[in-house]
């Protein structure tokens, strides 16, 4: 038998039957980067009782370490994503400089846009998945294969204690 090469998919099949949430989240990142071409991938937990999102992962830990975490108590893009558990596309400066506070760091990395996609079970959103790429506009492609990747870590979500 010829050796296939090791691909995302492959790495994420190891990482749940290892039960290892933080492989899920790079093999997920990896795979999505394959369709997406982003330049920063975050996962971030939903503290729904502090109505605050921690970071899990991320492709970019010297910019956006995992441990961080940002308050979204009472901001449009909060209710949106975290209470309504709807999809947010940002697309060019003025909407990421419009929905996060941390709009600099984000333009300083070069990026134009972002898809936030929530990870939601049960009715309720346990987290997000982030991808920002360099490029302002976004098509509906770029859209539904963030979509399935978010889809993809949700066993890692299920796996985590809640916050």
């Amino acid at each position: 038998m010829s050796a296939l090469p090791d691909t995302a998919l492959d790495r994420l099949a190891r990482a749940y039957a290892d039960a290892s949430a933080q492989a899920a989240f790079a093999a997920v990142d990896a795979h999505a980067h394959g369709v997406l071409g982003h330049t920063l991938c975050t996962i971030n937990r939903h503290d729904a009782a502090r109505m605050r999102v921690v970071r899990l992962y991320s492709s970019n830990p010297a910019a956006y370490p995992p441990g961080g975490s940002k308050d979204k108590r009472g901001t449009a893009w909060g209710t949106h994503v975290l209470l309504e558990c709807k999809l947010f596309v940002g697309e060019g400066e003025a909407a990421i400089r419009e929905f996060f506070n941390d709009h600099d760091a984000i333009r300083e990395l070069g990026l134009q846009s972002v898809i936030n996609v929530p990870v939601v079970y049960d009715g309720a959103c346990l987290g997000t998945v982030n991808f920002l790429m360099p490029r302002a506009a976004l098509s509906a492609a770029d859209v539904a294969a963030a979509r399935l990747a978010a889809l993809l870590s949700l066993p890692a979500f299920l796996t985590l204690a809640p916050g």
